[in-house]
Order: structure tokens, then C-alpha cells, then sequence
């Protein structure tokens, strides 16, 4: 299986998670790549969509390594990996610097994205989180530990496509991982995809606009 593009990928994933529609599920997708995916299954769902934006808090000198993450909420929520903070000697004060630039940049992306929206309440609710694709599982282990607690009913990960690997990592923390195809050999996640063009602004912008919250 291969996908045309997003919405079609978001087509296929919709009718796996058909399931759940009487569960009353909140969407969230990981912008940007995973709003239009996303945005077919929440309107396949009858469900609300929001976002859920996810910044790496990386070594000071280097970026790429992750020494945590922090993830959107009223209160930000903010998950470190102490290996990485001891191994490469991040102190409290360095990691404290990036982490309140993440949020920064975590408040303007939501208010470019959904204006002054308030954050969906979680709580004993059934959670579908969305990306496009998984390659290595870092940005979505972040979001699904975050996740956890706010406390929902349900926590399920659902995405066209991952390594096998990754999925059986994350499948020990949500309670449910829905895939429409995993690879031993990954490579990249575009390799799956015939489109799979940057999403911009105001894709994201428009699809949640459609959506978005009327049907909570």
C-alpha cells in the first residue's frame, strides 16, 4: 500500500478508525504534516480537531539531540531525558533557557494556528492523536507521556505508516496503536507518499477552521 497523498492517507486511516466514533473522540494532530490526515478522520469521526505541538528542547550545543521535549497545554507540559541531560552535562539553567524559548515558540504557532481558542478538556475522554507518518517515535513518545497526564479515557496513536520497531516501542504507552502499514526498512516517511509537499500555514489554518471544535 501505498498513498496519493494526505487526504487520501487520512481516507484509508478514517475507515480503520470508524470504531470509535460513538466514543466521542477528540482529534489532535501533530502539525503541520499531520493536520490533513487528521482533518479526514475527524470529519469522517463526526469529531473535533485540535492541535497538538510538540517542541524538542535540544542540547544547547546540539540542537539535534534531544535533552526533552515540551508539549502544548494551558500549563505547558515538559518531559526531559535525563540520560541526555547527563551524558552531555546540560545544566538546569541551560535547559531552563531553551525550554522557555520552546514554549515561546509553542505560543506563537497556537495563536497563528487557532487564534485565542482555549485547549480541549481530556479528561476521561477518548484521545486519537495523528501524525502523517513515524519515522524514529521521539516527537510522538513525547506527546503520548504528555498526554498521559491530562488523563484520558482512552489514548490511542494512529498514523498511515511507521517502522515496526518504533510501533512496538510505543505501543507500551498508549493504550492502543493504529497503523495501516509498518516496514522493518523504513527510510524516509515521504517515501510512502506520491505527494507529499510541505504543508503550509494556512492548509492548517483552513483545515481547522472547517473542523475544529463545533462538535465537542
Amino acid at each position: 500500500m501505498s498513498f496519493r497523498d494526505r487526504k487520501d492517507a487520512g481516507s484509508r486511516l478514517a475507515a480503520v478508525l470508524m470504531r470509535y466514533r460513538d466514543e466521542r473522540p477528540i482529534i489532535l494532530a501533530l502539525p503541520r504534516g499531520g493536520v490533513p490526515v487528521a482533518a479526514e478522520v475527524a470529519d469522517a469521526l463526526d469529531a473535533p480537531l485540535d492541535l497538538l505541538i510538540v517542541r524538542k528542547i535540544g542540547v544547547p550545543q546540539q540542537p539535534e539531540l534531544a535533552a526533552g521535549a515540551v508539549v502544548d497545554d494551558t500549563k505547558p507540559i515538559v518531559v526531559r531525558n535525563e540520560d541526555v541531560i547527563r551524558m552531555a552535562g546540560v545544566s538546569q539553567a541551560d535547559f531552563e533557557r531553551v525550554r522557555t524559548a520552546e514554549i515561546a515558540e509553542i505560543g506563537r504557532r497556537r495563536s497563528r494556528y487557532l487564534g485565542d481558542r482555549p485547549h480541549p478538556e481530556l479528561k476521561d475522554r477518548t484521545v486519537i492523536v495523528i501524525d502523517d507518518g513515524i519515522a524514529t517515535g521521539a516527537t510522538a513518545r513525547a506527546a503520548l507521556e504528555a498526554l498521559r497526564r491530562r488523563h484520558p479515557r482512552l489514548l490511542v496513536l494512529a498514523t498511515p505508516v511507521a517502522p515496526t520497531d518504533t510501533l512496538e516501542m510505543l505501543g507500551k504507552q498508549a493504550d492502543r496503536v493504529e497503523c495501516l502499514e509498518s516496514h522493518t526498512i523504513f527510510g524516509a516517511i515521504g517515501n510512502f507518499y506520491d505527494d507529499f509537499r510541505q504543508v503550509s500555514d494556512e492548509e492548517v489554518i483552513s483545515a481547522l477552521s472547517r473542523i475544529g471544535p463545533k462538535r465537542s
